[in-house]
């Protein structure tokens, strides 16, 4: 049996070398956090002091008796299905008009995904002025035109408040599934639908039967990112209501925040955190799954 040289012993290790930096960042950032962020989860933590007392699945156990917490489950749900269903459409629609014969396309395509890259912060400051009941621009045009009678807090009441805030969600939220359904669009071959035409296929058959289709791999990524996406939400909600008035628009994200920084309550915070990222996971894992598949075959 013959044994490594020195110099193929150490070529073993010449790619963990390589990698040690980046996985160094990994464990620091994020690998360790995330156990911490478990361990307390199973503490009275109150995120200040060094001492706690383990509890095991109380702050869980809490989380059911809780009613904003079911509040805000609900919000989540909510969120998620207008945030989802509204930009994915709008996405897919403005990709269609966009891969068409249109003038001056980048022009178009830079307007609509535009909102998605200002910073939250910005967009949450200029629609919360937008909704002022004083002095915003909505209630004012609506007294322009003779329909003062519709003008209110949108922001101020529980009837109106999620909604509110879903508006500019759905706004930024809509370019970039418009982005992805325009690369994917432009990967279909021009044949499928010559052969479409071929057979007599209207323009609507060729949309079920031919587009729908070939934009599988698309829907996957559009759908499984903006359902992990909204079910983390938090800072445009925040910025805009706070999670109020009230209850009215918290969601877990913000619950989870105000019991950490406001109520130094860490221990159930952070168990709030852990069941946000447990959604995300089992939200994420048929994605992944149906990727590996696909390059599988």
């Amino acid at each position: 049996m013959t044994s490594l040289s020195p110099r193929r012993r150490g070529g073993r290790w010449r790619p963990w070398l390589f990698a040690l930096p980046a996985l160094t960042v990994y464990v620091v950032f994020l690998v360790y956090p995330a156990v911490s962020s478990l361990w307390f989860s199973f503490t009275d933590w109150d995120g200040l002091s060094p001492a706690y007392n383990v509890v095991g699945l109380d702050n869980y156990a809490r989380m059911l008796e809780d009613p904003v917490v079911l509040t805000a489950g609900k919000n989540n749900l909510i969120w998620s299905l207008v945030t989802i269903v509204f930009p994915v459409t709008l996405g897919l629609a403005l990709a269609l008009l966009l891969n068409g014969k249109v003038r001056a396309k980048p022009v178009l395509r830079l307007v609509f995904y535009a909102p998605g890259v200002l910073p939250l912060v910005s967009i949450a400051s200029i629609w919360g002025w937008l909704y002022n009941p004083q002095y915003g621009a909505i209630n004012s045009f609506l007294s322009l035109i003779g329909l003062g009678d519709l003008a209110q807090p949108w922001l101020g009441q529980d009837s109106t408040a999620l909604w509110a805030v879903m508006v500019p969600a759905v706004w930024l939220r809509t370019g970039f599934p418009m982005l992805l359904y325009i690369a994917a669009l432009q990967s279909i071959p021009a044949e499928l639908y010559e052969a479409a035409r071929v057979d007599g296929a209207s323009r609507w058959r060729q949309f079920w039967h031919v587009t729908m289709p070939s934009l599988r791999s698309a829907h996957y990524i559009v759908l499984a990112l903006s359902l992990i996406d909204s079910f983390k939400v938090f800072d445009m909600i925040y910025a805009m209501t706070y999670g109020g008035p009230g209850t009215a628009t918290q969601v877990m994200g913000t619950w989870m925040y105000a019991n950490v920084f406001q109520y130094y309550q860490a221990g159930y915070g952070t168990a709030i955190a852990v069941v946000i990222t447990l959604i995300a996971i089992a939200v994420g894992i048929p994605y992944v799954r149906s990727q590996t598949r696909e390059r599988a075959t």
